[in-house]
């Protein structure tokens, strides 16, 4: 009975430290995002406060234009690193949720081993071809699950080279 006991409270001890570190990582981030935001947010009204102040200092239509393109110019650089920072909060935190993921699923599977392992050493004669079966399985699972993972990586690259490719400064002509 004992023996049945402790791979199920193994299994709770787990699920319970998962949890949470996956609530960790969630508020982490929705920390990292909220402090960005009110950055964000700050920065938007001391910007609002210096465009007052140059539309009010503008003396004719030349003026105006060179102050319009200025303010554009820095709007969109704003906007830029704000998008920025978000990006690379959402980045880390699927960095870390799959790490996460990967380590579970490696527990999972040593677990799975471990138990078809015992069973086969109390199975009767037939029980090795059940035995058998559960490791094809298992192997099956784990091919499967690595290709997902390394397809997700490759998403995850294309989307950060195409964020590194935004920060480049583009030359002008």
């Amino acid at each position: 009975m004992t023996t049945a006991l402790n791979p199920l409270s193994e299994l709770g001890r787990t699920a319970v430290e998962t949890s949470a570190r996956l609530t960790k990582i969630s508020i982490d981030s929705a920390e990292r995002a909220f402090a960005i935001n009110l950055e964000y947010a700050k920065a938007a009204v001391a910007q609002a406060t210096l465009t007052a102040r140059a539309a009010a200092g503008v003396q004719d239509v030349e003026q105006f234009l060179t102050v319009r393109n200025r303010l554009a110019e820095n709007a969109v650089e704003n906007l830029v690193g704000y998008s920025r920072s978000l990006y690379e909060v959402a980045s880390e935190a699927q960095s870390e949720l799959s790490k996460l993921a990967e380590e579970r699923m490696a527990a999972y599977q040593a677990a799975v081993v471990e138990a078809v392992d015992q069973a086969s050493k109390v199975a009767p004669g037939s029980g090795d071809v059940a035995v058998a079966a559960v490791k094809q399985s298992m192997a099956a699972t784990t091919a499967a699950f690595d290709t997902l993972h390394k397809a997700a990586r490759q998403v995850a690259s294309y989307a950060d080279a195409s964020v590194k490719a935004a920060k480049a400064p583009k030359t002008r002509k």
